[in-house]
């Protein structure tokens, strides 16, 4: 591993003018599980990694904000997966967050780490974009808040500005009259990222959408608004038809993990799978 300058701030204004004084040449370590990685393996060699873990702007756990619920941006996986509120509130992204790694990685990987890497195959980002997620960014003079979809510019590339650094994750509360679904295909559960991940979100009599990773260079959501998947009765041909459909928008490629015939053809399977579920929530709800 290559020699850099370390800093640990122990607030956010400590935390700007150190980025202001380093440049452009400066990682920040949350969680560390992705950063240490790419150290060792000589895959990025920055001039100073900046520790923000010491910083309680960044780490303001989860609370609920009128009909938002904010997350600051050093909540661990292992706090998301199982807080009340995450767990009422958002169950897909808890189970997106139980589905992270292993135990050791989950105790100590953070969401705004797994956003700001802007790997495709981030399990957090499809129930974040089914949620309508937005993430709040903050400079040394200056704030703001954009979807979260915005944010992901592609694999590892983000609409971070220089000297910028995400604080939080805004969730609005859902409606009532809809449930999500999480779901993934993998390899080995714990030991690597996602072949396919996709969550589902149905609304009682109406819409269903679907967001999906690792098809594509960011997570996309499709749509059905005939309210013909979130039917019951539907007829099974019928709805695979749609997701078939609806699935045309994937672009995966090959890789270590799959092939992109494959993972095409798992997409629609997943995608069903994860509507099947939606629904069961759903008809379960008072």
């Amino acid at each position: 591993m290559d020699t850099f300058k370390y800093f640990k701030p122990q607030d956010i204004q400590e935390a700007f003018d150190i980025i202001q004084q380093e440049g452009e040449s400066v990682r920040f370590l949350a969680g560390g599980t992705d950063l240490l990685v790419r150290l060792k393996s000589r895959h990025i060699v920055p001039d100073a990694v900046v520790d923000l873990k010491a910083i309680d702007d960044l780490n303001l756990g989860i609370r609920i904000d009128g009909q938002e619920v904010m997350i600051g941006s050093l909540t661990t996986f292992s706090k998301i997966s199982t807080d009340p509120i995450i767990l009422e509130q958002f169950p897909a992204l808890a189970d997106a967050a139980s589905e992270v790694g292993s135990v050791q990685i989950r105790n100590r990987a953070t969401i705004g780490g797994n956003i700001c890497n802007a790997s495709p195959a981030a399990d957090s980002l499809p129930p974040l974009f089914i949620y309508d997620a937005k993430v709040k960014l903050m400079k040394k003079d200056s704030s703001r808040i954009i979807p979260i979809d915005s944010f992901l510019l592609g694999p590892g590339k983000t609409a971070l500005a220089e000297g910028e650094l995400l604080a939080g994750i805004v969730i609005p509360i859902p409606a009532s009259d809809q449930a999500a679904s999480f779901t993934r295909l993998t390899r080995r559960r714990g030991a690597d990222l996602a072949t396919i991940n996709i969550c589902c979100q149905v609304f009682r009599g109406g819409q269903t959408r679907f967001a999906v990773g690792a098809a594509a260079p960011v997570p996309f959501i499709v749509e059905d608004p005939s309210g013909l998947l979130s039917d019951p009765s539907g007829d099974p041909a019928a709805k695979r038809a749609i997701v078939e459909e609806l699935m045309q928008a994937a672009s995966p490629i090959s890789d270590v993990r799959a092939s992109k015939e494959y993972r095409q053809a798992m997409v629609v399977n997943l995608a069903l799978r994860a509507l099947d579920n939606a629904m069961h929530t759903l008809g379960g709800q008072a």
